[in-house]
């Protein structure tokens, strides 16, 4: 494990910071308690941890209730909550070609089960939606638009705030999916005009995994789908509907928690811009030398400007996974192969029928030692058959 060179952090970044595994071990041993549940110290102050982790969270989305800030396993637990919760009999959904099968799972068995209709607007040759896509796409029942703020498969960055207008105009809910984005790049859920964001610990945000969680505005209508216990009105034969219990029930991930609460302060104290800066700097060195090694072909990787850490590519003449496999046997890389949850992406990228693309993603954590490691390997690879 010394030896790999890591660059799979669209799917969870690794390591994590040492401030998060040591907060998670001492937190959990000294207050691995059930929060909300009992009046005794130890209680109370494992509750404080939480509410001061939905505070952070809710000030870094720009919300003003924290108790509207709720816990998951993940973000594909909070979008299927959301989804469910805010879609009704009649309802059309606009999404797009850019989904993680989060979103796309979650609307298909809404829509086979006669609930919805789904409209997937398209991207364009760059990788972006335009947001006049968005709006041709509206029905008269349109009900609510989800999109990803960031693409897991290309990393390109989607305009927000334009797509948020539109909806705000046409009285039409917005949906985000955050996963690739939240702790990289500034959201401000009043600005973009979002009701209800769904995120993720693992990634950007520097927590474990098994956390994440949602969201959702003032006013926006979400009905409850799961009950259970709340630890406070426990007479009450209905879950309540008052945030946070609406969304969440039962014991939570504390540890998860936990971990999140660390790493959120972490990524606020090294800064988001500076994070980000430093890793598109070295995204934008690996994109320039990959695209100069003949018998490679990447995938909408333009220019760094609204773009995420994300390379997307193919070498001719090789299937994804055998590249894949060669990376991490033959040079200790660790990447991702195949259609990375996102069928739709590579529908447009006409990369199916190829078994889709070998994606190298960027963390905090990576050096140019890491990206001279992976250019040295891409170009031993491509000589191979080029």
């Amino acid at each position: 494990m010394s030896q790999l060179t890591y660059l799979d952090n669209s799917a969870t970044t690794f390591p994590k910071p040492e401030e998060v595994y040591a907060f998670m071990d001492s937190f959990y041993r000294n207050h691995g308690v059930n929060p909300g549940r009992s009046g005794f110290d130890a209680a109370i102050e494992t509750e404080e941890m939480v509410t001061e982790t939905r505070r952070m969270l809710t000030n870094l989305f720009n919300g003003d209730d924290p108790d509207r800030l709720t816990f998951s396993y993940n973000a594909s637990d909070s979008l299927n909550m959301l989804l469910q919760g805010m879609t009704e009999k009649g309802d059309h959904v606009v999404t797009t070609m850019l989904e993680h099968n989060s979103v796309l799972r979650p609307l298909h068995h809404l829509e086979l089960d006669g609930t919805i209709e789904v409209t997937h607007v398209h991207f364009d040759s760059h990788g972006y939606v335009d947001p006049d896509d968005i709006k041709k796409a509206f029905k008269k029942n349109t009900k609510l638009v989800i999109i990803n703020h960031s693409s897991n498969v290309i990393g390109t960055i989607q305009p927000l705030k334009e797509i948020g207008k539109i909806c705000k105009e046409h009285g039409v809910l917005f949906v985000v999916d955050s996963s690739q984005s939240a702790g990289a790049i500034p959201i401000d859920m009043k600005d973009m005009g979002i009701d209800a964001l769904a995120f993720t610990g693992h990634k950007c945000l520097m927590g474990p995994t098994g956390i994440g969680g949602s969201y959702v505005m003032e006013g926006v209508p979400v009905k409850g789908t799961r009950f259970g216990g709340t630890g406070v009105r426990s007479a009450v034969k209905t879950h309540l509907e008052a945030f946070p219990y609406r969304l969440e029930c039962g014991t939570m991930n504390l540890v998860g928690v936990a971990g999140l609460h660390a790493g959120v302060k972490w990524v606020l104290d090294k800064g988001m811009a500076n994070l980000h800066k430093q890793e598109i700097e070295l995204w934008d060195r690996l994109r320039r030398s990959a695209q100069e090694i003949p018998g490679i072909t990447t995938y909408c990787a333009e220019n760094t400007e609204n773009q995420n850490p994300v390379l997307c590519l193919n070498v001719n003449g090789f299937e994804a996974g055998d590249v894949g496999m060669m990376m991490d046997v033959d040079f200790d890389i660790a990447c991702r192969t195949g259609l990375h949850c996102a069928p739709k992406v590579h529908e447009l990228l006409g990369t199916v029928d190829i078994h889709g693309a070998v994606r190298l993603s960027i963390g905090p954590f990576n050096t140019d030692e890491n990206i001279d490691k992976a250019i040295e390997a891409l170009k031993d690879i491509a000589s191979i058959k080029n």
